[in-house]
């Protein structure tokens, strides 16, 4: 196991150029792709009240309806169902023309969640800008409040805050890294693979291991490669020049 872990060690720094080109370019190239699809999606929410709790006792004193509360959240769920429907989606076009949106395309960014066991509602908005996220959900919401007692014939409807322009809105969808990492790590995996296969396909003899599984005959000797720099080095070790000496000339007489 050893032997073969040390071997696997030997192919991957034998191409690691191979393999780091290949993890840059594939980093770089995702990087590269999700920075410049990332659209951010900013959100606009109003908040409502279904409230219509209050009644009055026989001396004309306001006291607090509790059957009125547990209908008022009951009908929570069917106004979430009605706000998504033509109905109000249609007079929210013809209302507000300057949104330039079907009614098809404000269903399909607006949303509304009800909070459980409250009487509070909110609808939401998602958009590329919050500015029109911003338009939509007050218009949503106007139209909203104006359309359902004509529809269930009940007024119990409140706006407790409504949306507001910000300066500086923050997208609800932060730019991730995750395809990034995941990008690095496939890529480096891949790339070991092919480092390996090309090791593997390669059939030249490589060591002298290799010579003694297929000639089957022990190794003599071994030639070392001698790169230029060494050569000259160790030929001027041969001959090394002494301090002070000078040339010598002869003369025939």
């Amino acid at each position: 196991m050893e032997i073969e872990f040390k071997e696997y060690f030997r192919v991957v720094m034998k191409r690691l150029w191979l393999i780091i080109v290949f993890v840059l370019i594939s980093t770089i190239t995702v990087a590269i792709y999700s920075t410049n699809t990332y659209q951010p999606i900013y959100q606009a929410s109003n908040k409502l009240i279904v409230n219509q709790t209050v009644d009055q006792d026989q001396i004309g004193r306001e006291q607090i309806d509790f059957g009125a509360i547990g209908m008022n959240i009951a009908l929570i769920d069917t106004y979430k169902e009605i706000i998504k429907t033509p109905a109000i989606m249609d007079k929210v076009v013809q209302r507000y023309p300057d949104l330039n949106l079907s009614a098809e395309q404000l269903i399909s960014i607006v949303d509304v969640n009800g909070i459980n066991g409250t009487q509070l509602m909110t609808i939401i908005a998602r958009h590329s800008s919050y500015e029109k996220a911003a338009k939509v959900v007050n218009a949503v919401t106007d139209v909203f409040k104006t359309e359902i007692p004509k529809i269930l014939k009940v007024n119990n409807i409140a706006i407790l805050n409504e949306a507001k322009m910000l300066n500086n809105p923050r997208p609800v969808n932060k730019q991730s890294n995750q395809y990034i990492l995941m990008s690095f790590v496939a890529s480096l995996v891949i790339g070991i693979g092919v480092a390996l296969l090309l090791d593997s396909i390669d059939d030249t003899l490589k060591s002298k291991e290799d010579i003694r599984l297929v000639f089957e005959l022990p190794t003599l000797a071994v030639i070392t490669k001698v790169k230029p720099k060494e050569f000259k080095s160790a030929k001027r070790k041969r001959n090394p020049k002494q301090v002070g000496e000078k040339p010598y000339a002869t003369t025939n007489s």
